[in-house]
């Protein structure tokens, strides 16, 4: 009947209350609200699409076993991404072909040389805002493909999903302190990238 349907615009933690409840409509609507994000943010943790279909459907598996044990505590949207970011992990752990680029310290390019020497004063801080060329596309996303999981995911989780320092923290279990430090010298690996393009394109 007409007046049982989900009203669209209602809140996520109403949507869960029905879902614990047995309500298959409503976790239909939670799968569709979210499934877009958490594919992409899956695509950017595993680096292919067969991966990423897999996460999107164990997470949503993993959310159906888990709905009576969301408290509440953080947003609903945050205490998904950690299921979906942890099932992520856990797969790429069983898969350790995929190489990765250090960037702990001292913070070196890929090309070898220091970050610092190759910056321009004008950058900005972020520098996925400001690459709009689609194969300046190309270079950034190679770039945060090749991140070690440690920087790459609260990149991610920060400056391409918008979530907040503390929402990233909560969904990596770290400090917030941790999570400035990862996505800041994750944004300077970006911009180093950039840098070197930019150097060969003279």
């Amino acid at each position: 009947m007409e007046e049982n349907k989900i009203n669209t615009d209602i809140g996520d933690e109403a949507l869960v209350e029905k879902a614990r409840k047995g309500d298959k409509e409503a976790f239909t609507k939670i799968v569709e609200r979210y499934e877009k994000k958490i594919y992409n943010l899956a695509f950017r943790i595993s680096g292919n699409a067969e991966d990423a279909s897999d996460i999107l459907q164990e997470t949503f598996m993993q959310l159906l076993k888990k709905i009576d044990t969301f408290k509440g505590e953080s947003k609903f949207s945050t205490w998904l991404y950690r299921i979906a970011t942890n099932t992520a992990l856990m797969k790429k752990r069983k898969d350790k072909k995929r190489p990765s680029v250090s960037i702990d310290k001292p913070l070196l390019t890929s090309r070898g040389s220091e970050i610092t020497r190759q910056l321009k004063d004008d950058w900005a801080e972020n520098p996925i805002d400001i690459v709009e060329n689609k194969e300046l596309k190309k270079v950034l996303n190679k770039a945060i493909d090749s991140m070690h999981p440690e920087y790459r995911i609260p990149l991610i989780l920060r400056d391409i999903n918008g979530l907040s320092n503390e929402e990233v923290s909560n969904i990596l279990d770290v400090s917030v302190a941790a999570v400035k430090s990862r996505v800041h010298r994750a944004r300077l690996y970006l911009r180093s990238e950039l840098s070197g393009y930019f150097k060969e394109k003279r």
